[in-house]
């Protein structure tokens, strides 16, 4: 990856969420920051992004690079306005992501809590082959969904989206991460005293100890890159090739 992969990604973030009519959005924590480095082709493609770690955001913040929100796609967030505001204008919606024996649950729990949103469709996260994925892709497309949430973990979910707007929908789609995935559960996954306290990663690796090598490998991992473009940027800045 070139050194001026922060730089790039600077123009694309967002400091806060306005709610659009289309467009293709997803969001960065540390763990994803590293695949947006190495897949910055596809990430580049989206509308806007916005940071959901709250270790990105403070660290944006403590290096001058960008003042921003925490923004993610779960019910702390954003996902309440994206699902109430569909629900309002009768939107069409798709929702496509985790394992096929937790989608149905997902998606019941989303409809308790908002019963008059029209999703149209949903499905798994997983295919078999790539013509198995060209199917799904088309079915969606002649569909035409307004809105459609994504939920099928870093890269892939980008791939995805941006393979919908090269085939012509050009509707509003976000990423979710593990939103689906927590709302097999409950659609309000992290209790309020979590939220409040931003100890939404320490929940998650109680919730799912599988998460643990992640944290553990990929995070230290995470910092090496960010602080090697951290001193990039500034030397970029000392340069005058950065205004």
């Amino acid at each position: 990856m070139s050194g001026d992969f922060i730089i790039s990604l600077v123009d694309k973030v967002k400091e806060d969420f306005k709610l659009p009519t289309k467009g293709i959005f997803t969001f960065l924590n540390p763990y994803s920051y590293l695949h947006a480095r190495k897949h910055w082709h596809i990430f580049r493609e989206f509308d806007a992004i916005y940071i959901d770690g709250i270790l990105l955001v403070t660290l944006l913040k403590i290096f001058k690079i960008k003042c921003v929100k925490r923004i993610s796609f779960d019910m702390t967030s954003i996902a309440f306005t994206v699902f109430k505001y569909s629900e309002q204008k009768d939107l069409k919606v798709f929702i496509i992501g985790t394992k096929k024996q937790l989608i149905e649950k997902a998606v019941f729990n989303i409809k308790k809590e908002f019963p008059a949103l029209n999703i149209v469709g949903y499905r798994h996260g997983y295919f078999s082959n790539n013509l198995d994925k060209e199917k799904v892709l088309n079915e969606i497309c002649e569909i035409n969904p307004d809105v459609i949430v994504v939920g099928m973990g870093t890269p892939m979910q980008e791939y995805f989206l941006v393979d919908l707007k090269y085939k012509g929908w050009d509707g509003l789609g976000f990423t979710c991460g593990g939103f689906l995935h927590q709302s097999a559960k409950r659609l309000n996954y992290y209790p309020q005293w979590i939220n409040k306290l931003n100890l939404r990663w320490t929940y998650r690796l109680y919730d799912e100890p599988r998460l643990f090598s992640r944290y553990l490998f990929q995070y230290p991992k995470f910092f090496i890159y960010f602080a090697s473009d951290i001193v990039k940027y500034y030397l970029s800045l000392r340069s005058g090739s950065l205004k």
